[in-house]
C-alpha cells in the first residue's frame, strides 16, 4: 500500500526563546523536522509534505536542503492540527493509501513503530493513533479504548475526572486512510475550550461514519516533544547514547563513549578506535581499522581505512584521507584529497589541494591558499617530501620524487624530482649579538634609575 508523510511544522515555538523557528533547532546535527522525516523515509513515501508557518522562508530553505523533492505547504494562521493538515490537501491530491501524520518537534518516533501503524492500517482501521503509557499523564490527550477500538481522544482541557483517570496518552502521531482523511478534516469543528480545529476529532466522526479506529502501542521515549531548550538538551542525550550503542554493536570501540558525540549520519567502519573527546559533525565516513585519536574534530569527511587522525586535529568539509594516511596533532585539512599513506603529522594546514600517495609534509606547512577574492589548488606528487616550514602559494604544484627546503616559500612550480627552495640567504654578522644585548642591558639598567 502506498504511503504519504505530513510533517506539522508550523509552530512558533515561543518557550525556546529564539529567533529561530523551533522545528530548525538541531539534534545530532539535523534539525528536528529532518528526524520526522527520516523516520517516515523507511516507509518509501510516494509524497512527503511539510507544514510551515511561523519562520516558513527560514524552514523552506533548510527543507530544500534535505529534500529537493519536499513539498512546504503554508500554514499562514495556526488555528489548530486539523487545519494543519488541510493545508496538504492540495499536494495530496489524488493519493491513495496511507497517510501519516508526524510532528516537526518529535524526533524520535522509530521506524518500526509506523510500520506497526500500517499494519493496523491493513487490518481494516479506517484510523490508526499512536500512544503511550505515561509515568505522568498530565496534561496529555487520553485515548479511549474499549474492546481493542479506540473509540475518542479527549484533550485533557475537555476530559472528565474519569477520563483524566486514564494513562493511555496521544502522541498525536496519526496514520489515515488517504482517500477519507480530508472528509474527516472537514467535518472538524472548533466546539472546544481552545477555539482551534483539534486533528483528534477525526475519531469521533470516523467512528460516527461507521469507520473502525485502533491505537497502537510506542514506549514514552519515542514521544518526547521539544518545546524548551531544557528538552532540546534532553533530546540531544539521548540521541548521543543511543548512537553510542548502535556504534558500538557495530564493532567500534570507544575508550570513553560519554566523551564522544555523533551526528545523524556518522557512519564508522568496525575495528576503529575512537579515543576520548571526539566531535564528529555531519557528513563524517569512517572506513574499518581507523583510528581517531582525542580531542579531534571532523565534520564532511571522509578517512579511509587504516588512517590515523590526530589528537587535536581538525578535519573540515571536503577532507578526503586515503587507506593509511595520517593527519597528526594541530593539523587543519579542508577541502583536500591526501593520498594513501601520504603523512602529514603536526602544526600543518592544508586546503584546496591534493597531497600523492607516500608523500610526506613536514611541520608548519601551509598552503597559501586564499587571495582575498578566490581559491586556489595545490597540487603535491606522489613521494614528495614538503620541508618544515614551507609556505606554498597556490596555484602551485610540486612535483612526483620533489622536495622542498625547510622555511621556503614556493611561487613557482618545482618539477618531478626537483629540488625547491625560495629562501634568502643567511648572512652572519660576527659579535654582533653580544654588541646588540650589551646595548640593551646598558638602556635597562638607566630606565631602572
Amino acid at each position: 500500500m502506498a504511503s504519504h508523510l505530513v510533517v506539522l511544522a508550523a509552530g512558533q515555538g515561543s518557550r525556546m526563546n529564539s529567533d529561530l523557528p523551533k522545528v530548525l533547532h538541531k539534534v545530532g546535527g539535523a534539525p528536528l523536522f529532518a528526524h520526522a522525516l527520516n523516520a517516515g523515509a523507511a516507509l518509501e513515501p510516494e509524497r512527503s509534505v511539510l507544514i510551515a508557518g511561523h519562520g516558513a522562508e527560514a524552514v523552506r530553505a533548510e527543507a530544500s536542503e534535505w529534500d529537493e523533492d519536499l513539498v512546504v505547504a503554508l500554514q499562514e494562521q495556526q488555528l489548530g492540527t486539523a487545519h494543519a493538515v488541510a493545508q496538504a490537501r492540495d499536494a495530496l491530491e489524488g493519493a491513495e493509501g496511507d497517510v501519516f501524520i508526524l510532528y516537526g518537534d518529535t524526533p524520535f518516533i522509530r521506524p518500526e513503530t509506523l510500520s506497526m501503524m500500517a499494519a493496523a492500517r491493513a487490518g481494516g482501521a479506517a484510523v490508526v493513533v499512536l500512544g503511550f503509557e505515561a509515568a505522568d499523564p498530565g496534561r496529555y490527550g487520553r485515548l479511549i479504548v474499549e474492546g481493542g477500538e479506540l473509540l475518542r481522544i479527549v484533550e485533557y482541557k475537555d476530559a472528565t475526572e474519569a477520563e483524566r483517570a486514564v494513562t493511555f496518552c496521544n502522541s498525536g502521531v496519526v496514520c489515515a486512510d488517504a482517500a477519507a482523511l480530508f472528509d474527516l478534516i472537514d467535518a472538524v469543528s472548533n466546539d472546544n475550550a481552545s477555539g482551534e480545529y483539534y486533528l483528534t476529532d477525526i475519531v469521533g466522526i470516523a467512528r460516527d461514519r461507521g469507520l473502525r479506529c485502533a491505537t497502537v502501542a510506542c514506549d514514552e521515549a519515542e514521544t518526547l516533544g521539544i518545546n524548551t531548550r531544557a528538552e532540546l538538551t534532553r533530546a540531544e542525550a539521548l540521541f548521543q547514547a543511543r548512537r553510542r550503542t548502535e556504534i558500538l554493536e557495530d564493532g567500534v570501540t570507544l575508550v570513553a563513549p560519554e566523551t564522544v558525540f555523533f551526528a545523524h549520519d556518522t557512519h564508522i567502519g568496525r575495528d576503529t578506535v575512537v579515543e576520548p573527546n571526539v566531535v564528529f559533525g555531519p557528513g563524517v565516513t569512517v572506513e574499518s581499522g581507523a583510528t581517531i585519536r582525542a580531542f579531534s574534530h571532523l565534520e564532511g569527511c571522509h578517512v579511509g581505512a587504516r588512517a590515523i587522525v590526530g589528537p587535536y586535529a581538525r578535519l573540515r568539509p571536503g577532507a578526503e584521507l586515503g587507506n593509511g594516511a595520517r593527519v597528526g596533532n594541530f593539523v587543519e585539512i579542508k577541502s583536500a584529497e591526501i593520498g594513501e599513506g601520504a603523512k602529514v603529522n603536526h602544526l600543518t594546514y592544508i586546503g584546496d589541494a591534493n597531497v600523492g600517495e607516500a608523500a610526506n609534509i613536514g611541520a608548519g606547512t601551509v598552503t597559501c591558499n586564499y587571495d582575498g577574492v578566490f581559491k586556489h589548488r595545490t597540487e603535491i606528487g606522489a613521494r614528495a617530501f614538503i620541508g618544515s616550514s614551507t609556505m606554498l602559494v597556490a596555484p602551485v604544484r610540486v612535483g612526483e620524487d620533489a622536495m622542498t627546503g625547510s622555511g621556503s616559500v614556493i611561487t613557482s612550480d618545482v618539477p618531478d624530482g626537483a629540488l625547491g627552495l625560495g629562501r634568502a640567504r643567511q648572512t652572519n654578522k660576527d659579535g654582533l649579538a653580544r654588541k646588540i644585548v650589551a646595548k640593551l642591558r646598558a638602556a635597562r639598567d638607566r630606565g631602572r634609575h
